[in-house]
């Protein structure tokens, strides 16, 4: 096969593994319903292959799975499983619901770690490659392979596996550089290599999985395709373990923007990737750095004089991109205290929110009292006070009221009402400031031993009247739980992110259960791609 790009445009799949991969960043757990909003959102967007989970590492992922394996109506579903039948059968089992779905087995084949982490020879490593691929296919004929840590692996023993891996019947083979050590030249001829070497190469698509350690996460994937790899492993917002993953939006509008060095399509559409980012980053309480490309807040901004004259004289002088492309509307100040109810559910249309009549007049009053405390209403602002009330209409205890005493005076303390199962208690408690006080208060109504691992703010528009966004993290016993609010007042904000936080744990404690003793084993081992 020939793994010179061609100037024919062809079709890369995108297989988004936000909900596998992008969880296990630490403090990244979502729950159950959350996934399903993801999973949803991604179909929706035009993903090719959704990797829902690693069944076999607990019930809920199991669960999680399932269900996505279920609603999926056009992207297909995959699970993740080792080298091992139990693996295998178990990610099967949460899949067989789905119209087609995808089998993700992977076993290391680096030196290191098959020598430290597997403790198998080479000859064992093949042979678990031949076999699990095997099984994978008595429960479909959509099988993907990976070698873990491939491109730290020997040339000639990574095409044994790969073409042990075909002859089992696997019809993907994904070449991840799982720890970001790779370059782009050496990983485009790493895809090269194979592709030539690999005497049945030809029966299978090769895809790329790239770590972002040094940076070069996006480039590297791109330049896997320009190899011959013709499907993408990636995550909205780039979200992953360490340094996270390839960035699904900055790889789809590359191939977009630049057709000319990319001859390639997707069918992804873009208009979403902004709506997907913000939902990925409210879930996982992981806040999208402002000068992120593509879905940054300041991706399509221009302050600099020079900038600004440039882009009033032709826009394309500072932008390479439209932001209608991505998602991004550049209108500002629309909404206030004199908009009406249509003006204000067009301007959500354009946000990309659907609300139910319920949920719209709760939002539309939160927006007009949020136009008498500040002078304008932005965009970001009416999307923060909506996934704010999406937060509040959650199970679980609300804040009704909150006092502050703080200065240099005297003790901080902070008096809190709250409603817990429709029932309004006040406390009040003393802290080292005023958010401290804040949540020993919460602490005093909703007890728990849950230690506070993340507290970030900051100003989702600009001045002295902007909105605050608060992310919270809690670890309990193994579980991690993010909340976030969003208020005019700092310490509202931080009350209800956290009262948020212990919702979702409150809700997770109630729906624990015990694992299977797969499930601990897949835990303990903790292997990743």
């Amino acid at each position: 096969m020939n793994s010179s790009a061609t100037p024919s445009r062809d079709r890369i799949k995108i297989f988004d593994t936000t909900l596998r991969d992008g969880e296990q960043s630490a403090g990244a757990s979502m729950t159950f319903d959350e996934k399903i909003q993801v999973a949803e959102i991604l179909d929706a967007m035009g993903v090719d292959v959704i990797e829902a989970g690693f069944p076999i590492a607990s019930q809920g992922d199991f669960e999680a799975v399932s269900e996505i394996a279920r609603r999926l109506h056009d992207a297909v579903p995959a699970g993740l499983a080792r080298a091992a039948t139990k693996d295998i059968d178990r990610a099967a089992e949460a899949l067989k619901n789905a119209r087609a779905f995808r089998i993700h087995t992977f076993i290391s084949t680096s030196p290191v770690h098959m020598k430290y982490k597997l403790q198998m020879e080479p000859e064992a490593v093949l042979e678990k490659v031949f076999a699990s691929v095997s099984r994978a296919r008595t429960h479909t004929d959509d099988v993907e392979w990976s070698a873990e840590d491939a491109t730290r692996t020997e040339h000639d023993f990574l095409c044994r596996c790969v073409e042990a891996a075909i002859k089992a019947g696997d019809t993907t083979i994904n070449i991840p550089d799982t720890v970001g050590y790779t370059t782009p030249e050496e990983y485009r001829a790493l895809f090269e290599m194979l592709i030539n070497r690999v005497p049945n190469a030809d029966q299978a698509v090769f895809s790329t999985h790239c770590h972002n350690d040094l940076g070069m996460a996006v480039a590297n994937s791109l330049a896997g395709v320009m190899g011959g790899a013709r499907q993408i492993e990636c995550t909205v917002n780039g979200l992953g373990e360490r340094a996270g993953n390839a960035a699904l939006e900055e790889i789809v509008m590359a191939i977009r923007t630049r057709a000319d060095a990319f001859p390639f399509t997707t069918g992804i559409k873009t208009p979403m990737l902004t709506q997907a980012s913000k939902l990925v980053s409210t879930v996982s309480g992981f806040p999208v750095q402002y000068n992120k490309a593509i879905v940054g807040k300041n991706a399509f901004a221009h302050e600099s004089g020079i900038h600004q004259d440039g882009m009033l004289k032709h826009v394309e002088t500072y932008e390479i991109m439209r932001p209608e492309d991505v998602g991004v509307r550049e209108t500002n100040l629309v909404m206030g205290k004199h908009s009406g109810r249509h003006a204000f559910r067009e301007k959500l249309k354009d946000l990309g929110y659907d609300l139910g009549d319920n949920a719209f007049e709760q939002a539309f009053e939160r927006m007009k009292a949020l136009a008498d405390r500040k002078k304008h209403v932005y965009d970001e602002d009416i999307e923060a006070l909506v996934e704010d009330g999406i937060v509040s209409q959650a199970e679980g205890a609300k804040v009704i009221a909150l006092t502050v005493i703080a200065g240099t005076g005297g003790p901080q303390k902070a008096i809190i009402t709250m409603d817990v199962d429709g029932h309004h208690v006040t406390k009040e408690a003393n802290g080292t400031g005023p958010v401290d006080a804040t949540f020993n208060a919460i602490k005093a109504i909703l007890p728990h031993e849950a230690k506070l691992s993340l507290y970030q703010v900051h100003a989702v528009t600009e001045g002295t009247d902007a909105q605050a966004e608060v992310s919270v993290r809690l670890e309990e016993e193994g579980r991690v739980a993010t909340g976030r609010g969003a208020d005019v007042d700092t310490l509202v904000s931080s009350a209800k992110a956290y009262v948020a936080a212990l919702n979702k744990l409150s809700i997770r404690r109630q729906k624990a259960s015990e694992p299977t003793a797969e499930g601990v084993e897949a835990v303990r081992v903790g292997e990743r791609i």
